[in-house]
């Protein structure tokens, strides 16, 4: 991967080259992310450390690899990134059922600075969700642990408008669990999702996941308290029903 930028690899201008992938790709499920861990007052607190494996924390904690599916790229966000997200993820359409994200380009240098840390912490990682033959990024996908060690984990995602109905999400989604579940350890993964969300419901659906229970007014989005769905995919089930990586790949 090339060092990222506003410019794709043909020169042409990222958002324009995306958006060209967009048209070609087939159509699934739209997700969205409700609950950002990042507050920006504490983007200066260290991050709890979690006891993951000796085995992994060697690796990951120093960063995150270079994960390729068969549309998209999962790579560690860069601040160069902080553009692209912004105009990605600033939008009406993703705040609708999101935790506020930050509202400035370097609001979301903040950010990038800040999943460094906690991931070096142990705590936490995100992903930037880049389409194959590009470089910019079109959203992400960030994984928290609930305990000590990943063994239970919540995970979030958001994707710029265009690309709902790509097949981006299903795909990335399925590398980010098939490194929770095998690099992480994590043996739940947990998802929250408004009841009126119903796309993000949709996605969570079409990669395994399980509806558990509804949290009542459990996300609150100014003065709107809405409730979520809380959303299970257990590692074990995950892989009775997943076959080998095939035609993914992580470096």
């Amino acid at each position: 991967m090339t060092r990222n930028s506003l410019m794709s690899n043909d020169g042409l201008p990222g958002r324009l080259k995306t958006a060209e992938v967009a048209g070609r790709l087939l159509h699934c499920g739209a997700p969205l992310m409700e609950k950002m861990p990042y507050r920006p007052h504490l983007d200066d607190t260290p991050g709890s450390t979690a006891d993951t494996p000796p085995e992994a924390a060697h690796h990951w904690r120093a960063g995150l690899p270079i994960m390729v599916g068969a549309l998209v790229v999962l790579r560690e966000l860069r601040l160069g990134d902080a553009p692209a997200l912004h105009e990605a993820l600033a939008t009406p359409d993703i705040a609708r059922f999101i935790s506020p994200t930050p509202s400035s380009v370097e609001g979301f240098e903040h950010f990038i600075a800040w999943t460094h840390r906690q991931r070096a912490a142990g705590s936490y990682v995100c992903f930037a969700v880049v389409p194959r033959g590009c470089d910019t990024p079109v959203g992400l996908f960030q994984v928290r642990c609930r305990d000590n060690g990943f063994a239970t984990a919540e995970w979030g995602f958001a994707i710029a408008r265009e690309f709902w109905g790509s097949g981006i999400f299903v795909d990335g989604a399925e590398l980010v669990l098939r490194f929770a579940f095998e690099t992480l350890g994590t043996r739940r993964m947990e998802a929250r999702a408004a009841i009126a969300n119903q796309r993000g419901g949709a996605a969570l659906c079409k990669v395994g996941a399980m509806r558990e229970a509804v949290l009542r007014r459990s996300l609150t989005r100014g003065e709107e308290h809405l409730d979520q769905v809380l959303w299970t995919i257990l590692a074990d089930e995950w892989r009775g029903v997943r076959p080998p990586a095939g035609g993914h790949s992580l470096h």
